[in-house]
């Protein structure tokens, strides 16, 4: 008896077209950078958006394909999805290098523009929760515990934000000399200090109190007084100011 494989044939071919096709072959209307145009951003889903920036498709991939399927691991969570690292993303086939440093830049360029605040530059920042909304998003999407100062005039007007220490998962080295320096070169009247905790636990390890309290101590030898100590996560903040502590910052 005879089999006829013409309808096997027929699938086959079928499978082997869609797989060739490119988003070039697409309807206009249902290309993510014509509908971006045609129909605006808002229009857009975020793996619409995602194709754009990520390009060209690979073989038997469009470039929605690799898309979703980064959306995918992510469980469909821009903000994880800002947390990968390159080699993460590569970790996708079809991801090259080229593609996740492009999604990788994206991402960061969205994240500065987050930090761009109505506030003019200059104001005062006499208030924990000032301080939290003009840079909390210096923190966002890290993985590593990071510390930085930020340098005030007598009218608690920033003038210097400088990067301390950067370290691993659960501590960045803050070196105390450093912080003095940097206030004396900037002729800093005031200074606060800033880190992250990437495990999203807001309170401050012992480690947090004494280094906190040394440099309160050391700053007054030079004229400069520490106002604030900031924690930051994904959950909020701490400050050493508002919780009770102020005795660790001389007040």
């Amino acid at each position: 008896m005879e089999i006829d494989t013409s309808g096997a044939a027929d699938n086959s071919s079928l499978r082997e077209y869609e797989q060739r096709q490119t988003l070039k072959d697409w309807a206009p209307d249902d290309r993510p950078r014509e509908r971006f145009v045609n129909r605006g951003r808002e229009s857009m889903s975020d793996a619409e958006l995602l194709a754009i920036i990520i390009g060209q498709g690979c073989r038997n991939y469009t470039a929605l394909d690799l898309a979703r399927e980064l959306l995918s691991r992510c469980d469909q969570q821009i903000a994880r999805l800002g947390q990968m690292e390159i080699k993460e993303l590569q970790n996708i086939k079809g991801i090259g290098q080229a593609k996740a440093v492009s999604i990788a830049a994206a991402l960061e360029l969205g994240r500065r523009r987050r930090e761009i605040t109505p506030s003019p530059i200059g104001t005062a920042l006499n208030n924990s929760q000032e301080i939290y909304k003009r840079y909390r998003h210096r923190f966002d999407d890290l993985q590593h515990e990071e510390f930085r100062i930020l340098l005030l005039n007598r009218a608690l007007r920033p003038i210097a934000d400088r990067t301390i220490g950067v370290g691993g998962l659960h501590q960045a080295v803050a070196d105390a000399s450093k912080i003095l320096r940097e206030a004396i070169i900037h002729r800093a009247s005031s200074m606060i200090l800033m880190h992250n905790h990437p495990s999203g636990n807001l309170m401050p390890s012992e480690a947090d109190r004494a280094l906190t309290e040394r440099i309160a101590k050391s700053a007054r030898l030079f004229g400069c007084q520490l106002v604030d100590h900031l924690i930051f996560s994904d959950r909020g903040y701490y400050s050493f100011a508002d919780q009770t502590e102020p005795c660790l910052l001389g007040l």
